[in-house]
């Protein structure tokens, strides 16, 4: 009798301890779905304001009618409804489709490298999408961004593949480090390459000087459709990985004595990662710094749980991008500024702290 109420006893003590954690897990998940839900509702509403804000200001009831009104005797409903249509519907679908590929991009591969100040341009997307460009303006005499575009998602994706596969052989294969410097040296060559190219060829040059800049302006959505079929086919097999992203975290042992099969997971996380940065890359330009950033207040808002972190990643990707060209248009009214100018001007100093907390830490 006595030894059935210890036990009673010991099996109290262990439920009391159980409900906590339980409980813990519950509100953490709450507050994470709530976090969630906040910044969607940023981004709702910065989709809102980008659909006002321009060199011409639109008024709401301008704004509505020039989303879902038709055809309109009014030069006034007519010049809203060509301006909604044509111009801030488009940039700012893309500032949303791009930001959130570049988001989970980034995130993305800092799991994969388990490097903190890693980014999509560590795979040399950005530089073999500059590449093709250049190359496609100069020996081809293609103008049209519509054209070119798929040369840069071209130059993006066998950038990553080079940089995958000369990671992939010799005594390092699939050492994150070796990645790095696989990655360092793709780019440091196609850097060199398009230099020549642009400074032999007028129009490759100004093509790339503006192509370089980053911006979500001027593309229409014969560019964003085809663009983001390659985004939801990363995000998809993104999301598909998230799980085993976690294992990695815990090195690679771990996960190989889970169950994980390393040289699938990683292929596969890198041609997401290729996809997804590639196809925005394409239509809009290098953005620098974007992933790093939004992947580490992602970090710091969700945990490192990459099934909660990733889609963080990719909804303040979005925000970050709309908001910077948002303040594009305004702070050099009537001009504009590309957004990806401001994400640089946020990323850079951001990106030094980070090195500095760093060398801080490790002194």
């Amino acid at each position: 009798m006595r030894w059935v109420q210890g036990m009673t006893r010991v099996d109290t003590a262990a439920a009391t301890v159980e409900r906590p954690a339980s409980f813990r897990m519950a509100r953490a998940r709450r507050r994470r779905l709530l976090g969630l839900g906040i910044v969607l509702a940023v981004l709702v509403v910065a989709a809102v304001v980008s659909l006002a804000v321009g060199a011409r200001a639109l008024s709401p009831a301008e704004a509505w009618h020039g989303l879902f009104a038709g055809p309109d005797p009014d030069q006034k409903v007519s010049e809203a409804r060509l301006i909604m249509r044509t111009v801030r519907v488009p940039r700012t679908v893309l500032a949303i489709v791009a930001g959130i590929a570049l988001g989970v991009g980034g995130a993305l591969i800092q799991g994969y490298t388990r490097n903190p100040i890693a980014d999509t341009g560590l795979l040399g997307v950005n530089t073999g999408a500059s590449f093709a460009v250049v190359s496609a303006i100069a020996l081809l005499g293609l103008t049209d961004p519509f054209q070119y575009v798929w040369f840069a998602f071209l130059g993006a994706a066998i950038a990553g593949v080079v940089v995958f596969g000369l990671s992939s052989i010799g005594r390092g294969a699939g050492n994150p480090l070796t990645l790095a410097l696989a990655g360092q040296g793709v780019t440091v060559f196609l850097m060199a390459m398009t230099t020549a190219i642009a400074l032999s060829d007028k129009a490759a040059l100004n093509a790339l000087r503006f192509w370089n800049s980053g911006s979500v302006a001027g593309v229409g959505f014969d560019v964003i459709w085809p663009v983001t079929a390659f985004i939801v086919v990363g995000l998809v097999l993104a999301l598909c990985t998230l799980p085993s992203v976690n294992l990695l975290n815990m090195g690679d042992d771990v996960a190989r004595g889970l169950g994980v099969n390393i040289a699938l997971i990683r292929t596969v996380g890198i041609v997401a990662i290729t996809l997804l940065a590639g196809a925005a890359t394409a239509a809009c330009g290098p953005i620098a710094f974007l992933g790093l950033m939004v992947a580490h207040v992602a970090r710091y808002l969700a945990g490192p749980d990459y099934r909660w972190l990733v889609p963080y990643a990719g909804l303040l990707g979005a925000v970050v991008l709309l908001v910077c060209d948002i303040v594009g248009r305004v702070v050099v009214r009537p001009g504009e500024l590309d957004a990806g100018v401001l994400v640089a001007l946020l990323g850079a100093p951001f990106f030094a702290v980070l090195v500095w907390r760093g060398k801080f830490k490790s002194a």
